[in-house]
């Protein structure tokens, strides 16, 4: 992941070497999370990075602003009704470039 490794040299902050290793490895190394799941740990408005894929299963019922590799249609319809909103990879490393507040769940 080249974004990861430019905004870990860029700003020498430890969250994007820490999802650099670990997406670097094989597929099985990467998370599939549950909307559901995500309800349950997170409070209203975080910022949420998911190293793998945020499946729709379950609901939610605060806003979340959310990054993953792979995001299934369901996970995205409604984490729009919610409120919340996707981000790119690459809008994450802009938007917080040291990474502070961002939790890796997953």
């Amino acid at each position: 992941m080249w974004i990861l490794r430019g905004a870990a040299k860029k700003t020498k902050a430890p969250i994007w070497r820490d999802l650099e290793r670990r997406v670097s490895g094989p597929r099985s190394n990467k998370s599939e999370v549950n909307l559901g799941t995500l309800a349950q740990v997170t409070k209203a408005n975080e910022i949420v990075m998911v190293p793998g894929k945020l499946l729709g299963t379950g609901s939610i019922g605060h806003r979340l602003t959310v990054c993953a590799f792979s995001i299934s249609e369901s996970a995205a319809r409604k984490l729009g009704q919610v409120g919340g909103k996707v981000i790119t990879l690459e809008d994450l490393t802009k938007k917080y470039p040291e990474g502070k507040g961002v939790r890796i769940i997953g």
